[in-house]
Order: C-alpha cells, then sequence, then structure tokens
C-alpha cells in the first residue's frame, strides 16, 4: 500500500516579536539615586522628628528643673520606703507574716473603699448621661449649627480640662466633707472625657441609616434615637465601663482632700507616718480596682457581645 503523503500545514501567523531594550548604564544609575533619595526621605523625617523631642524634652527638662545628679543620688530612697512600709516598726518582720496585727482595721477600710466605690459608681453614672446627651450636639455630622456644636464642644473641654481634684476643692468648700463634693467632681470630669470619645464615635457611624430616617420625615430626636444609638451603644457601653475603671483610682485620691472615700485615711496615715497602714490601705486599693478591672472586662465583653447578637 503507497503511503499517504504528509499535509504541508498551512502557515500562520508570524509570532509579534517583542524586543526588550536593556536601559543604559546611565539610566539605571539615575533609577538607582532617585531610588536612594526616596529612602532616604523618611530616615530624615524620623531623625528630625526625633531631634525636635529631644530638644524639647531638654528645654522641659531645664523649665521643671530636672536635676538627674539629684535624682539619682535619691532615687534608693524610693525602695527604701516601700521596705519600711512592708516591715513592722518594731523590727518583729515582714508585715505579711502577721496578716491579723497588719490588716487590724480592714472593717473599717472595707466601709471606706465600699464609700469609693459609690462615689466612683454614681459619678461615672451622673457623667456617662451628661455625655450621651452632648455626644450628640458636639457631632459634626447630626449637627449643622457651629455655634450650638461649638458650645457643646467648649463645655465638654472645659469638664475635662479642668482636674478633677480642684473640682473636688471648690465641691468641698462649696458643699463641706463628704461624698458629694466626690460624686459631682467625678461627673463632671466624666462628662468631659466621656463626651468628646462618644461624640468621636457618633462622627464615624455609617450615613445610610441617618438619611434613610431623615428622608422618612423622622425628627432629629426620632434620627438619633433609631438611626445613631444603635450604631454607636456598644462603643459607649466600652468607654463607660472603662471609665468607671479609672474613676474608682480618682475616687481613692479625691479623698485628700476630703471628697468621701479611703482617702483622707491614707492621707493621714502617710502624714503620721503609720507605714503599716498605708501598706494595708494600698494593698487593700490595689486588690479592691485589680477585680474592679476584671469584673469590668468580663461585663463588657458579655454587654457588647449581646448588643451585637441583637
Amino acid at each position: 500500500m503507497a503511503s499517504r503523503p504528509g499535509r504541508r500545514r498551512a502557515p500562520g501567523p508570524t509570532p509579534l516579536a517583542i524586543s526588550i531594550t536593556r536601559p543604559s548604564d546611565q539610566r539605571l544609575a539615575e533609577l538607582l539615586d532617585g531610588y536612594r533619595e526616596a529612602a532616604r526621605a523618611p530616615r530624615r523625617r524620623a531623625l528630625l522628628l526625633a531631634l525636635a523631642v529631644a530638644a524639647l524634652s531638654l528645654v522641659a527638662g531645664h523649665v521643671a528643673e530636672v536635676d538627674l545628679a539629684r535624682l539619682w543620688r535619691h532615687f534608693g530612697g524610693f525602695f527604701d520606703y516601700f521596705d519600711r512600709i512592708t516591715a513592722f516598726e518594731s523590727g518583729t518582720g515582714r508585715v505579711w507574716t502577721d496578716p491579723a496585727e497588719w490588716l487590724w482595721g480592714w472593717k473599717k477600710w472595707g466601709i471606706l473603699l465600699f464609700d469609693t466605690l459609690l462615689i466612683a459608681y454614681l459619678g461615672t453614672v451622673l457623667g456617662g448621661i451628661g455625655g450621651f446627651l452632648l455626644s450628640f450636639l458636639a457631632s459634626s455630622n447630626l449637627v449643622a449649627n457651629r455655634w450650638l456644636r461649638g458650645a457643646a464642644r467648649r463645655v465638654l473641654e472645659f469638664c475635662r480640662t479642668v482636674p478633677d481634684i480642684v473640682f473636688a476643692l471648690i465641691f468641698v468648700m462649696a458643699f463641706g466633707l463628704g461624698p458629694v463634693p466626690g460624686v459631682l467632681a467625678i461627673a463632671l470630669h466624666s462628662m468631659g472625657a466621656l463626651g468628646k470619645l462618644f461624640y468621636e464615635v457618633v462622627e464615624n457611624i455609617d450615613r445610610k441609616p441617618v438619611e434613610g430616617a431623615t428622608a422618612a420625615g423622622a425628627s432629629w430626636v426620632a434620627m438619633v434615637r433609631f438611626a445613631v444609638v444603635p450604631q454607636v451603644l456598644p462603643n459607649f457601653v466600652s468607654y463607660l465601663l472603662l471609665r468607671f475603671e479609672i474613676n474608682v483610682r480618682q475616687a481613692s485620691v479625691l479623698g485628700f482632700v476630703g471628697a468621701g472615700g479611703i482617702g483622707l485615711d491614707l492621707l493621714e496615715a502617710i502624714r503620721k507616718f503609720y507605714y503599716n497602714d498605708v501598706s494595708a490601705i494600698l494593698l487593700l486599693i490595689i486588690l479592691t480596682v485589680m477585680l474592679i478591672d476584671l469584673g469590668t472586662e468580663w461585663l463588657r465583653h458579655r454587654l457588647i457581645g449581646a448588643m451585637e447578637r441583637h
């Protein structure tokens, strides 16, 4: 049988020839210089920032009359003080070797600590309510009137700028010694701090629910209630619980000026050099703050998780 002649393939299109031109040495040098310049720019900015921070630190240290040599000479006194407050004045050993003697006033201090917690709690609630209401008026995406918005922000700035211990001194002179000045001082300072955090959260909300509520004819209050509050509530709760942790510590300090709580007893122990009482009160405050931190962290996760599920 004769073999079948092979078919000749039809000539296909000629492949497109791509020529790669290698850049010249001069061009490579220019690209390399540009890369080096771009890499040097962030380093220069970081160096300038570091020099500025160092210069400002030196100026601040000079104005504050910081003496590093004196600080170094007396640095050991910090540890000596803690050594004294952890040893019995009779020289019989460390305080933890006889807890009954060390914590002799735990019932009295426990009641004062409970007062401190109540001061922090009530002050946080009142401050949170004030910050909650003012945060919507201070938000640029909800209030177009710049005068109203500016007035709300100035009030919040004043409340968080004045230290709470200054507020406490003012209220002690007005209302006398006791927990009321402490509650009012914490409430005002918390309102300023929380209002700032709250309106920053409000300004980052999704605008679509707000536009939908406005288009449906909702009033400003109804728009805030149904379109804004559901979006911001988890963050508001988180900030409120965090502020309560801070206020527990602050309420302990406000007692120094007679604003209730355990701070007054702590100050008296420090002034009279009752070293064992100082360490005992500090221990109770630290343990209380630790428990509050753990409890509020657990509560924050539970509440935020429940809100997000709904």
